[in-house]
């Protein structure tokens, strides 16, 4: 049978750092990672690409725009796309891939590792074998691939900031396993016989994560220099109603002047709902927020950035961020 060919996209991270005088710095392309896992030629074909080459804190909107782009270009070329990156935002390039590539029958894969490459103890080298392996087969859609576990890219998250067991596929199944390079996959994502390509996407979303004690003018804030803001409150939501730090009114006040306001929950399990509670109702009834419902913070974040750079109409922006793009959101009420 004919070797899959596959594109690798290196962005830099830990899996391409060496140490500098002060710290990790992305230094290695995606041609030097290659050659520490010379097997990789017993899988697939591999061409490489390097758009650019950051720690992942670095990485902004519209870096996520430029690798859409070169997948774009060359998705008639390959059979699947792996991308390296920094594992500390990597969450949020795989949610915006998935707004900005959606339904693509070929596989697209992040991975990236928590200790680089040319460490002697490193998980670099099983993650990009793993990587390899569901981008020569027969997965679907933009997902995450790291220690052993394929994560639909809208639901992955970091949950750990050092061990190997960084990820976690939140509110939604692991979608596979590899295991000694065999793929045992349980779940294939839906996709279209051709993917649909974005190149738009609007940064101007803010977040903030309510405390007790928040100050109200710390929303008024941030509402005048954005264009929508994600909330996170507590439990399954809702606003706090004590008069001197009341959130209320300035979200009111930014609602009015047209800005998207998302109301979504600090626990990382089982989502919000905003109905159980009066400061939640009150919010829901009063207001025309938006709900994330089961939906991570990081999808959240990707998908406001990709509807406001297609639409500022409120309503058609309701129903862009409510229509499930790849099982974003399932638990709405």
């Amino acid at each position: 049978m004919e070797k899959k060919h596959i594109l690798l996209i290196g962005t830099g991270g830990t899996i391409a750092s060496e140490m500098g005088d002060s710290g990790l710095v992305p230094e290695l392309t995606s041609e030097q990672l290659l050659r520490y896992i010379p097997d990789i030629s017993g899988i697939c074909a591999v061409d490489c690409v390097q758009p650019f080459s950051l720690d992942s804190s670095d990485l902004q909107p519209r870096h996520w725009v430029q690798v859409a782009r070169v997948i774009r270009e060359s998705y008639g070329r390959y059979d699947g796309f792996v991308v390296s990156h920094g594992t500390d935002t990597m969450a949020y390039t795989a949610a915006a891939l998935s707004y900005l590539i959606q339904g693509s029958p070929k596989p697209i894969v992040l991975t990236g590792a928590q200790k680089p490459i040319g460490f002697e103890t490193t998980d670099s080298k099983q993650n990009l074998r793993d990587a390899f392996a569901v981008a020569a087969s027969d997965m679907a859609g933009v997902v995450l691939v790291f220690n052993g576990k394929v994560i639909l890219g809208t639901r992955a998250r970091k949950t750990r900031s050092k061990s190997f067991e960084a990820f976690s596929s939140i509110n939604y199944p692991v979608l596979a396993l590899v295991q000694d390079g065999r793929l045992i996959r349980y779940i294939r994502p839906e996709c279209r016989e051709t993917p649909v390509f974005y190149d738009r996407v609007n940064p101007r979303v803010a977040l903030m994560k309510l405390i007790p004690g928040a100050d109200w003018e710390t929303v008024r804030w941030l509402l005048g220099r954005s264009d929508a803001l994600i909330i996170e409150s507590f439990g399954v939501g809702g606003l706090p109603t004590y008069e001197e730090g009341s959130c209320y009114e300035p979200v009111k006040e930014g609602l009015e002047q047209g800005k998207i306001v998302v109301m979504t929950t600090q626990v990382e399990n089982e989502g919000s709902d905003l109905s159980v509670y009066q400061v939640g109702t009150h919010v829901k009834q009063n207001l025309p927020i938006f709900e994330a419902y089961d939906m991570t913070t990081e999808a959240v974040t990707a998908k406001l950035m990709w509807i406001l750079g297609q639409t500022r109409d409120r309503e058609k922006a309701a129903e862009l961020f409510y229509t499930p793009v790849a099982c974003d959101i399932l638990a709405r009420k």
